[in-house]
């Protein structure tokens, strides 16, 4: 899937951005989990997967409008420190993939009702996978 910035309003471009940034970054955390500290070879493949069906073209016009300098919520909540062991970073990730995808799903059905279906299949996705990795007895995370 190649998401364009094309058809968004320009206001959208900066929700856009970071939730797209927020979904490849959980869903990265989870591939590396699996592919390095499990060697689940399926589970990182599907995730490497996953998270190249998200891509930015163009990418300047969503970079334009980043301002990560001053994002309201930058600092550190506390709740963002709460974490563990490794379930609970898997958690927090997989949570983090799902939230985004629905936000970029709920925006693109306004512009683009193919791309929102799209990010609906990706999020129903990281449920699944999110299941099976998380119930999987020989999962070490446990």
């Amino acid at each position: 899937m190649v998401v364009t910035s094309n058809t968004l309003p320009s206001e959208l471009f900066r929700v856009v951005d970071a939730n797209l940034n927020r979904l490849k970054e959980g869903i990265r955390v989870i591939e590396d989990i699996a592919r390095y500290v499990h060697n689940d070879k399926s589970l990182s493949t599907a995730l490497k997967t996953l998270r190249h069906q998200c891509r930015i073209e163009p990418l300047e016009a969503l970079l334009a409008s980043r301002d990560s300098v001053n994002d309201v919520l930058r600092p550190t909540m506390p709740s963002e420190m709460n974490r563990t062991d490794l379930r609970s970073i898997l958690i927090a990730n997989y949570k983090r993939g799902q939230e985004s995808s629905r936000v970029l799903e709920e925006l693109y059905k306004i512009v683009e009702p193919t791309l929102s279906e799209r990010f609906k299949q990706i999020r129903y996705e990281l449920y699944t996978l999110e299941k099976e990795n998380l119930l999987n007895p020989n999962n070490e995370s446990h």
